[in-house]
């Protein structure tokens, strides 16, 4: 997989995670590993700074659920408008986490 094919396979995945519901930027690296060959949470989030804003960025979090860097106010307005289970400053990633199922990371979205 090419550079450019794994940022369009991390966009794909990233729009395709259902309303209130979020991945951290390690599962969106470890859903894509197998696929990729590369498996790393920064560069995931590398990738959601520079192209994420095309697709649902507030829906990708940290492991602990803090919101995207610099974008929590806006995270956090668009994470409740979708109900997402939200504890103090961060998500409940052990409500609001959400995997894939594997075809949905091996088939591009049409």
């Amino acid at each position: 997989m090419t550079p450019e094919e794994y940022v369009e396979a991390v966009l794909d995945l990233v729009e395709r995670i259902p309303p209130g519901r979020v991945m951290s930027y390690g599962a969106v690296a470890d859903a894509l590993a197998d696929r990729s060959g590369r498996n790393s949470a920064r560069l995931v989030g590398s990738i959601m700074a520079r192209y994420g804003s095309a697709v649902s960025w507030h829906r990708v979090v940290t492991s602990t659920g803090r919101l995207p860097p610099g974008h929590e106010v806006r995270a956090r307005a668009l994470l409740r408008a979708e109900h997402t289970p939200l504890r103090g400053d961060r998500v409940d990633i052990a409500v609001a986490g959400w995997t894939p199922d594997p075809e949905d990371v091996t088939q591009p979205i049409t």
